[in-house]
């Protein structure tokens, strides 16, 4: 047994935790956090709580819309990968698209990376993931927290959370009140998974098909494992903001963990969505997975988005005009459906 000096001095170090890492980190990615601050910002990096003046960026009078979420296991083919900065723009977009289907602009994002052991390079290109995705949507990173716990967290370990916080006007907030009978279901795609079903798409990829991430089954069209299931979560602000403007969209539905199944009720106020499953061609990666692990209809469009990242909720006069505004810009638009007269939830038609 090797002899222990119970008396010999301590450190924060020798626990397992190393400030100097942390400052490191910070100081990598405080260029990139700069960048991201908009006229709203007050003060710097660093300090104690971060200042936003809604005043100085026109929403004196606007309702706040917040909301957090993760990335999700998309974080352990970023770790196998040794590409962190793209889950920090994942995580932005993603909270981003949850508040933008209230109506709400984005002002301010918060980020949190909780870890094992710090690696000043591992953090500093999540958090500069994180600032480069808002600054290219035109929100700050306004401040963060990054925590070294030993112990708690696995050597090699971390986890990325956000904070989001944007404004909408009382009179543009969406709340499901617009929706009725009769208005269209238009489909937007998505890259990808996004950031949601990993953990069953891990499991077929990686322990069913055993595949490495290099590897380029024909079924995914020419894309590698790595650039399959890495593809961006994609942000749909700048695309649709000018119809939120506008006033032609009555409710929206960010289709995230739950899929269409789940996510769709949250906007229908109690009404049903019947849904053309031949309205869109089904991605070849979702084919993959479905196919290699047996997954059931109904299950894959629960835990999967299946090629539909957002959908659009308008009245018939609209589809017209918003397809032309949306082709304009190289969009494609699906439409899916519409909303039944009875019923509530989710039908396949």
């Amino acid at each position: 047994m090797t002899d222990v000096d119970h008396d010999a001095p301590l450190s924060y170090r020798d626990a397992g935790v190393d400030i100097g890492a942390q400052d490191e980190a910070l100081a990598r990615a405080k260029g990139a956090i700069r960048q991201s601050f908009t006229p709203g910002v007050l003060g710097d990096v660093g300090l104690f709580g971060g200042l936003f003046d809604m005043a100085r960026v026109g929403c004196g009078g606007h309702v706040l819309v917040a909301s957090a979420d993760g990335v999700g296991t998309k974080l352990d083919v970023a770790k196998r990968a040794g590409i962190h900065d793209t889950v920090g723009r994942d995580l932005v977009q993603h909270c981003i698209n949850d508040i933008l289907v209230q109506g709400a602009r984005p002002l301010f994002f918060m980020d949190y990376v909780g870890t094992g052991k710090l690696d000043p390079v591992v953090v500093s290109d999540l958090i500069r993931g994180c600032a480069e995705g808002c600054r290219d949507n035109g929100l700050a990173l306004l401040g963060g927290e990054t925590a070294e716990m030993p112990g708690l967290y696995a050597a090699g370990d971390f986890d990325l959370v956000g904070f989001i916080v944007g404004a909408v006007h009382p009179d543009k907030l969406l709340d499901g009140g617009r929706v009725r009978a009769g208005q269209k279901l238009l489909g937007l795609e998505s890259a990808g998974l996004h950031t949601n079903g990993y953990s069953l798409a891990r499991k077929i990829l990686f322990e069913r098909c055993g595949h490495e991430l290099g590897d380029r089954p024909a079924e995914l069209g020419g894309a590698s494992v790595q650039e399959a299931l890495l593809a961006p979560h994609r942000s749909y602000y700048q695309l649709l903001w000018p119809l939120l403007e506008e006033g032609r969209i009555a409710a929206m539905s960010h289709i995230t963990g739950g899929g269409l199944v789940d996510n769709l009720p949250r906007v229908l106020g109690g009404r049903r969505a019947r849904i053309d499953l031949a309205a869109w061609e089904v991605p070849p990666l979702f084919r993959y997975l479905v196919e290699r692990g047996g997954v059931a209809r109904d299950e894959a469009y629960r835990v999967f988005n299946m090629g539909i990242g957002m959908v659009l909720l308008v009245e018939p006069d609209q589809v017209a005009p918003i397809r032309a505004a949306l082709a304009a810009q190289g969009e494609p638009v699906h439409e899916l459906g519409a909303v039944d007269e009875a019923g509530s939830g989710v039908v396949w038609a």
